[in-house]
């Protein structure tokens, strides 16, 4: 049967990606300035729940792809670890994050949260990120792969990302004005997420099924 391996290495490096500048972060951000903090919580929910899609594809397609092929398995592990060093080094090499206002504070809750949703699901880099991240800390010992622990996993790094965005959107104007007058802060995380994700994909790379 499949079960968790590395399990706090999986929440340390989890904290890590999560608190990576980026499109959700800056999203979240963005609408808790300009519209508030209900705005800034509502966009971090639609946030969180395109993440717990993208946790349901990655558990019934990965479970499906580790018990029927090792080829198939190969090429996803190929292709999730290229992607990952491609994603380090972009970052490693990335200028400051600059986090520019958009929108107003007239815009409706509703809208907010199907922003945040729909931006994050219908994100391809999201689900190939998952698929790339997740299985390192599933253990195979069986043909059976069940997808629990995938869904474990995502519903709990899932968790982890709503309470960083729901705290950040709460205090967004303190935190916005904070991270524009420091921009080397965003450079100096990026630059440890970046190192971080090249680390993965090598270890990926060479994660046998």
């Amino acid at each position: 049967m499949a079960e968790i391996q590395d399990f706090m290495l999986f929440l340390g490096l989890s904290w890590i990606l999560i608190v990576t500048p980026g499109p959700d972060l800056i999203y979240v951000l963005t609408k808790g300035i300009a519209s508030g903090r209900k705005a800034g919580l509502i966009s971090a929910f639609g946030v969180t729940l395109g993440i717990l899609v993208h946790t349901l594809f990655a558990a019934l397609g990965l479970s499906l792809i580790l018990q029927t092929s090792a080829l198939a398995f190969t090429l996803v592990k190929m292709l999730g670890a290229g992607y990952l060093i491609y994603l380090g080094v972009k970052m490693l090499r990335s200028k400051n994050q600059s986090f520019e206002l958009e929108g107003g504070s007239d815009v409706s809750t509703k809208k907010i949260f199907l922003q945040g949703l729909i931006s994050n699901t219908l994100n391809p880099k999201v689900a190939l990120f998952f698929m790339a991240f997740l299985p390192q800390f599933i253990r195979t010992q069986e043909a059976a792969v069940s997808p629990l622990p995938f869904v474990m996993l995502g519903c709990i790094f899932a968790g982890f990302t709503f309470l960083f965005l729901a705290t950040l959107g709460y205090f967004s104007g303190a935190v916005g004005h904070y991270l524009k007058t420091r921009a080397s802060i965003a450079k100096w995380i990026n630059h440890i997420s970046g190192l971080v994700m090249v680390l993965l994909g090598i270890r990926l790379a060479f994660t046998r099924k």
